[in-house]
């Protein structure tokens, strides 16, 4: 839904170009390197209680590459041109070794373009019928999904080859990585980890390319796909480490949710896991490693809270397994610790619960309601604080709910919907009739209906909207706990009127969340961050960005997502909390304001299993000093 809003916002001002593009296959020649025999340790012993890698071995990782920026002193990974970058031989090898599966990336909007101008040359790319395919597609998420490595959210890859209907416009790479890996096997996993380990080459994990913070896609890179791993093995009675013994399913990495959930509501009986509730989302993924929240956190917790092992590969190439017994410190934390960290996740096995009837309600408030004027917009502001009023007490009686608010065409609140999961439309509604027999007596107009729903299932696929793929954005966010609502709603709200209208100049959307994982979960079972379990609203803030803008018009914007719209959010609240994957990635103190007092620990492990920093994401355990210098290319660590 998000995606969504921000195409009716770039509309607004015609941010949008209506062409797009498709990835070519007619790739130039690629070529491999050895992977060599590399020691695999055992992850399990017959009979024992732990399993755990006790050796992780460093001795075939290639040094950084010397470098000077801005007068200081960096160690970078090895690009294309340089010296150390791999040669042709070494490229077709990895191609071998992964079975024909490694290919030169090109952008998915290069079909529209007559050349792509890339790092080894220019590509003849135009094909009309695929650019009218790609143009109808661009905003399709789950086509952008299927491509090798895009990204949803477009922005990260600084828009040099977006789709055009003038061909004769240049297309170029921008800040995608430079070959892809479409894995179907965890060998091929190995090789492209053991490759870039090697030859020191950045590395992107890609599953689906649901990525706000550019996590996704990186200069340069070397890019594993692992949105094939699509497989999914139900468990009556879990039987492995640890005391549960209830349900749970084995997922590849690539599942996503609406399709678990689709497979799930197929057994007899039907049963749900804890999904996102954006339907395309990979669940194994970025997604379980930054905590995972969606409709059914309120009841069960965070995605991560419920899972019960993980099948990986490490940045040193061994095949592992992390559980309760097992690597438990890994297990840990891959729960909630930060993506693209410890680990790349082949498959995860976590907890099922029975599907039950659900009731949903749509809650609407706007200018059809208050009209345009100043008194419509202090109506509307009104029913804003009136509604985020009941917040706390909307998360206190198991309930979720979706919002999406934003003044740049008129005020304008939708909650769609809000979640009674295991309640009758009659229950949900006596939730919720204090709040509207408040907005009732405040003379506040709204339209309201409400439904009740056989499962969760047939809720979710009635009431939650697919996302619309690529827009240019920047997001940021914070968390609003009890004690802020019990005690600072007006404070909230004022801060929202400047996160939602910034600058005059600047278009916002705020995307809320009320949840708690606390209420169903009272102590974590993961790394997130301990404030969590009394949380009762997540915001995420999206200033648009023009896909023409200049570097130093996207500064200017981050600075006003940080610094006007986030800061304020900050200054109304007191949870010291916001979302790893939905959150300004530049902020200060962001360790301590994503996982509070389990950061130590997390930079300890992390310290463990990747020292040598295999794996980078941007704002995560342990990266403090890695930067991406020259304008947002090459990843290097200061010295």
């Amino acid at each position: 839904m998000l995606s969504r809003v921000l195409l009716q916002a770039a509309a607004v001002v015609g941010l949008l170009q209506t062409a797009s593009g498709l990835i070519l296959r007619d790739d130039p020649v690629l070529e491999e390197v050895d992977s060599g025999d590399y020691e695999v340790i055992e992850s399990s012993r017959p009979g024992g209680s732990s399993g755990s890698l006790t050796k992780l071995d460093w001795k075939d990782v290639k040094a950084l590459v010397p470098t000077t920026w801005n007068g200081k002193k960096y160690g970078c990974k090895c690009y294309p041109g340089e010296s150390c970058w791999p040669n042709a031989s070494k490229w077709s090898q990895l191609n071998s070794t992964v079975g024909g599966r490694l290919s030169v990336h090109i952008p998915p909007g290069a079909v529209c373009h007559n050349t792509f101008q890339g790092p080894f040359g220019t590509v003849n790319t135009y094909n009309e019928a695929k650019c009218a395919e790609a143009t109808a597609q661009w905003g399709n998420e789950t086509w952008t999904v299927e491509q090798p490595a895009a990204s949803l959210w477009t922005y990260w890859t600084n828009e040099t080859c977006r789709p055009t209907e003038d061909r004769t416009q240049p297309c170029t790479l921008g800040y995608y990585g430079v070959y892809v890996i479409k894995a179907t096997t965890r060998e091929h996993i190995k090789a492209g980890i053991d490759f870039a380990r090697k030859n020191n080459i950045r590395l992107i994990v890609r599953n689906t390319g649901h990525d706000f913070e550019g996590r996704s896609t990186g200069f340069g890179a070397l890019v594993i796909n692992t949105h094939s791993f699509q497989s999914v093995e139900w468990i009556n009675n879990y039987s492995g480490p640890g005391s549960y013994n209830l349900g749970a399913v084995k997922i590849g990495a690539g599942v996503q949710g609406r399709s678990i959930l689709t497979q799930g509501h197929a057994r007899n009986p039907p049963v749900v896991m804890v999904t996102g509730e954006c339907p395309t989302v990979g669940v194994a993924g970025g997604f379980i490693q930054g905590g995972g929240h969606g409709p059914w956190t309120t009841l069960k917790g965070f995605s991560a809270d419920n899972v019960l092992s993980f099948d990986v590969v490490t940045a040193s190439g061994v095949f592992t397994t992390a559980n309760a017994h097992t690597n438990p410190d890994l297990f840990h934390a891959l729960k909630g610790g930060g993506p693209a960290s410890y680990a790349v996740i082949l498959s995860m096995t976590v907890k099922t619960f029975p599907d039950v009837v659900s009731s949903g309600a749509e809650l609407y408030l706007n200018t059809t309601h208050v009209g345009w004027g100043p008194d419509g917009v202090d109506t509307y502001w009104q029913g804003v604080t009136t509604f985020h009023k009941w917040s706390n007490h909307i998360v206190d009686s198991g309930l979720y709910a979706y919002f999406e608010m934003y003044t740049f065409a008129g005020p304008m609140l939708r909650v769609r919907p809000f979640v009674g999961i295991g309640k009758t439309a009659a229950q949900l509604d006596a939730v919720l009739r204090p709040m509207l027999d408040e907005m009732d007596a405040l003379n506040i107009p709204y339209d309201f209906s409400i439904k009740q729903f056989p499962t969760f299932y047939d809720l979710y696929i009635d009431l939650f909207e697919d996302e619309t793929s690529g827009q240019s954005a920047l997001a940021g966010g914070w968390m609003f706990d009890h004690t802020d609502v019990a005690e600072r709603n007006d404070a909230i709200i004022d801060a929202l009127k400047i996160a939602v209208a910034p600058r005059p100049d600047v278009l916002a959307l705020l995307i809320g969340h009320l949840f708690n994982p606390g209420y169903g979960m009272p102590v974590s079972n993961s790394a997130t961050h301990p404030a969590w379990r009394n949380a009762t609203n997540f915001i995420i803030t999206t200033p648009i960005v023009p896909v023409d803008a200049s570097l130093a018009y996207k500064a200017d914007l981050q600075n006003v997502l940080t610094n006007t719209m986030d800061e304020a959010l900050r200054q109304a609240s007191t949870s010291g909390c916001t979302y790893v994957n939905e959150a300004d990635p530049y902020q200060a103190n962001w360790g301590d304001r994503f996982w509070g007092a389990e950061y130590p620990g997390l930079k300890t492990v992390r310290k463990k299993w990747d020292p040598k920093g295999v794996f980078y994401a941007i704002a995560t355990p342990g990266t403090e000093d890695w930067e991406v210098i020259e304008y947002g290319t090459r990843l290097c660590k200061a010295v």
